[in-house]
Protein backbone atom coordinates (compact mmCIF):
# COMPACT_ATOMS: atom_id res chain seq x y z
CA UNK A 1 0.00 0.00 0.00
CA UNK A 2 3.01 2.52 0.76
CA UNK A 3 4.61 1.71 -2.57
CA UNK A 4 1.80 2.41 -4.29
CA UNK A 5 0.65 5.79 -2.05
CA UNK A 6 4.44 6.67 -2.99
CA UNK A 7 4.16 6.18 -7.09
CA UNK A 8 1.13 8.29 -6.68
CA UNK A 9 3.07 11.21 -5.19
CA UNK A 10 5.95 10.93 -7.57
CA UNK A 11 3.77 10.14 -10.98
CA UNK A 12 2.18 13.74 -9.76
CA UNK A 13 5.06 15.59 -8.91
CA UNK A 14 6.46 14.29 -12.26
CA UNK A 15 3.01 16.15 -13.96
CA UNK A 16 3.59 19.22 -11.99
CA UNK A 17 7.19 19.74 -13.04
CA UNK A 18 6.61 19.35 -16.42
CA UNK A 19 3.31 21.11 -16.55
CA UNK A 20 5.91 24.23 -15.48
CA UNK A 21 7.03 26.85 -18.31
CA UNK A 22 10.81 27.04 -18.38
CA UNK A 23 13.01 29.04 -20.20
CA UNK A 24 14.59 26.73 -22.90
CA UNK A 25 18.19 28.45 -22.62
CA UNK A 26 18.41 27.65 -19.18
CA UNK A 27 16.23 25.40 -18.12
CA UNK A 28 14.94 27.17 -15.45
CA UNK A 29 11.48 28.88 -15.29
CA UNK A 30 10.97 32.31 -16.64
CA UNK A 31 11.08 35.21 -14.65
CA UNK A 32 8.17 37.23 -13.89
CA UNK A 33 7.74 40.35 -16.73
CA UNK A 34 7.55 44.02 -14.81
CA UNK A 35 4.10 45.41 -15.25
CA UNK A 36 3.30 47.52 -17.79
CA UNK A 37 3.09 51.45 -16.36
CA UNK A 38 1.30 53.50 -18.18
CA UNK A 39 2.79 57.14 -18.91
CA UNK A 40 1.15 59.70 -16.57
CA UNK A 41 3.36 62.34 -17.77
CA UNK A 42 1.09 62.59 -21.08
CA UNK A 43 1.13 66.46 -22.03
CA UNK A 44 -2.59 67.55 -21.97
CA UNK A 45 -4.78 70.47 -21.83
CA UNK A 46 -6.84 71.60 -18.85
CA UNK A 47 -9.63 73.31 -17.95
CA UNK A 48 -9.50 76.44 -15.16
CA UNK A 49 -13.02 77.71 -14.32
CA UNK A 50 -13.43 80.03 -11.19
CA UNK A 51 -16.49 80.88 -10.19
CA UNK A 52 -18.04 83.79 -7.92
CA UNK A 53 -21.31 84.11 -6.11
CA UNK A 54 -22.06 87.51 -4.70
CA UNK A 55 -25.17 87.53 -2.63
CA UNK A 56 -25.89 91.21 -4.07
CA UNK A 57 -24.33 90.46 -8.10
CA UNK A 58 -25.07 87.12 -8.35
CA UNK A 59 -22.85 84.88 -10.18
CA UNK A 60 -19.96 85.45 -12.54
CA UNK A 61 -17.22 82.72 -13.95
CA UNK A 62 -13.97 82.72 -15.99
CA UNK A 63 -12.56 79.70 -17.69
CA UNK A 64 -8.54 79.36 -18.97
CA UNK A 65 -7.95 76.36 -21.05
CA UNK A 66 -4.40 75.30 -20.35
CA UNK A 67 -1.40 73.18 -20.21
CA UNK A 68 0.64 72.34 -17.39
CA UNK A 69 2.83 75.90 -16.75
CA UNK A 70 1.72 79.34 -16.59
CA UNK A 71 -1.75 81.04 -17.54
CA UNK A 72 -2.86 84.95 -17.87
CA UNK A 73 -6.10 85.55 -18.08
CA UNK A 74 -7.55 89.44 -18.22
CA UNK A 75 -11.46 90.18 -19.02
CA UNK A 76 -13.69 92.42 -18.14
CA UNK A 77 -16.57 92.31 -15.88
CA UNK A 78 -20.18 92.82 -17.04
CA UNK A 79 -20.92 95.47 -14.85
CA UNK A 80 -18.99 98.91 -14.58
CA UNK A 81 -18.00 100.93 -11.43
CA UNK A 82 -19.45 104.25 -11.01
CA UNK A 83 -17.00 107.14 -10.11
CA UNK A 84 -17.91 110.96 -9.57
CA UNK A 85 -17.67 110.85 -13.71
CA UNK A 86 -18.16 108.30 -15.93
CA UNK A 87 -18.74 104.50 -15.87
CA UNK A 88 -15.38 102.82 -15.49
CA UNK A 89 -14.99 99.40 -16.90
CA UNK A 90 -13.98 96.60 -13.97
CA UNK A 91 -11.37 93.79 -15.18
CA UNK A 92 -10.75 90.46 -14.01
CA UNK A 93 -7.53 89.22 -14.06
CA UNK A 94 -6.70 85.05 -13.55
CA UNK A 95 -3.17 84.22 -13.94
CA UNK A 96 -0.83 81.54 -12.31
CA UNK A 97 0.65 78.09 -13.14
CA UNK A 98 0.17 74.56 -12.84
CA UNK A 99 1.73 71.64 -11.93
CA UNK A 100 0.47 68.31 -12.30
CA UNK A 101 1.54 65.86 -9.64
CA UNK A 102 -0.30 62.79 -10.40
CA UNK A 103 -3.25 61.84 -12.76
CA UNK A 104 -5.32 62.98 -10.29
CA UNK A 105 -3.93 66.10 -8.05
CA UNK A 106 -1.82 69.31 -9.33
CA UNK A 107 -0.64 72.06 -7.80
CA UNK A 108 -1.87 75.53 -8.40
CA UNK A 109 -0.24 78.77 -7.79
CA UNK A 110 -2.89 81.08 -8.37
CA UNK A 111 -4.02 85.05 -8.42
CA UNK A 112 -7.72 85.93 -9.04
CA UNK A 113 -8.59 89.61 -8.40
CA UNK A 114 -10.32 92.95 -10.08
CA UNK A 115 -8.83 96.10 -10.91
CA UNK A 116 -10.41 99.06 -9.51
CA UNK A 117 -10.18 102.47 -11.22
CA UNK A 118 -10.63 105.54 -8.48
CA UNK A 119 -10.46 109.51 -8.86
CA UNK A 120 -6.96 110.61 -7.23
CA UNK A 121 -7.75 114.04 -8.52
CA UNK A 122 -10.89 116.41 -9.25
CA UNK A 123 -11.16 119.65 -10.90
CA UNK A 124 -13.90 122.46 -10.98
CA UNK A 125 -15.14 123.64 -13.88
CA UNK A 126 -18.16 125.29 -14.91
CA UNK A 127 -19.80 122.52 -14.21
CA UNK A 128 -18.79 122.10 -11.02
CA UNK A 129 -16.33 119.54 -10.02
CA UNK A 130 -15.26 116.48 -11.59
CA UNK A 131 -12.27 114.15 -11.63
CA UNK A 132 -9.61 114.78 -13.86
CA UNK A 133 -6.90 112.13 -12.30
CA UNK A 134 -7.58 108.22 -12.04
CA UNK A 135 -5.14 105.47 -10.54
CA UNK A 136 -5.83 101.78 -10.55
CA UNK A 137 -6.12 99.11 -7.37
CA UNK A 138 -5.59 95.42 -7.85
CA UNK A 139 -6.81 93.34 -5.18
CA UNK A 140 -7.68 89.70 -5.35
CA UNK A 141 -6.33 86.54 -3.70
CA UNK A 142 -3.07 85.22 -3.90
CA UNK A 143 -2.74 81.55 -3.32
CA UNK A 144 -0.80 78.16 -3.66
CA UNK A 145 -3.63 74.87 -3.89
CA UNK A 146 -3.55 71.63 -4.27
CA UNK A 147 -6.47 70.23 -6.84
CA UNK A 148 -8.29 67.58 -7.13
CA UNK A 149 -8.72 67.33 -11.20
CA UNK A 150 -12.64 66.83 -11.60
CA UNK A 151 -13.72 67.90 -7.65
CA UNK A 152 -14.61 71.73 -7.12
CA UNK A 153 -12.70 73.81 -4.57
CA UNK A 154 -14.33 76.87 -2.20
CA UNK A 155 -11.04 78.98 -2.44
CA UNK A 156 -12.49 82.23 -0.77
CA UNK A 157 -15.68 82.72 1.29
CA UNK A 158 -17.41 85.44 3.33
CA UNK A 159 -21.26 86.83 4.24
CA UNK A 160 -21.19 88.11 1.23
CA UNK A 161 -20.33 85.28 -0.76
CA UNK A 162 -17.72 82.61 -2.55
CA UNK A 163 -15.07 81.86 -4.95
CA UNK A 164 -14.64 78.51 -6.26
CA UNK A 165 -11.99 76.92 -8.71
CA UNK A 166 -12.17 73.49 -10.66
CA UNK A 167 -9.54 71.81 -12.40
CA UNK A 168 -10.46 69.49 -15.41
CA UNK A 169 -8.09 67.17 -17.76
CA UNK A 170 -9.53 67.68 -20.96
CA UNK A 171 -9.91 64.81 -22.53
CA UNK A 172 -10.78 65.44 -26.13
Amino acid sequence: MKALHFLIVAALWTVVCQAAPTDSSAGTPPTASPPTVVNTNEPANYLISVQWKDTRLGSSFLQVMTSEGSFNADALEHGSMKTSGPNVPTTIRLSGDLTVLSPQKGRLKLFIGRTLTYATETTKGPAGTAPSSYQQLSLGLDSTLIVTFGKPLVIQGDENGQISILVKRDEG
